[in-house]
């Protein structure tokens, strides 16, 4: 289990998902892609990342849908 690993995604996602992305295919694939590049720079791998919180991809997703549905409140 990998406490740092969780915590950079979660503040990654805060800082790096800008409000105006839609949950396609290709933005939440080049998220993924960027948020594992800016991981590795700073020495937390993929796996790191993956074994506490599963899928980076759907955590991406997820935090997308989630800030669309706060915004039509």
């Amino acid at each position: 289990m990998s406490i740092r690993g969780t915590n950079f995604l979660h503040k990654w996602i805060s800082a790096n998902v800008p409000e105006t992305v839609g949950a396609d295919i290709i933005s939440v694939a080049e998220l993924t892609q960027k948020l594992f590049a800016d991981a590795k720079a700073i020495g937390i791998s993929s796996t790191e990342i993956e074994e506490d919180t599963g899928s980076v991809y759907e955590a991406i997703l997820d935090a997308i849908v989630h800030h669309d549905a706060g915004l039509a409140e």
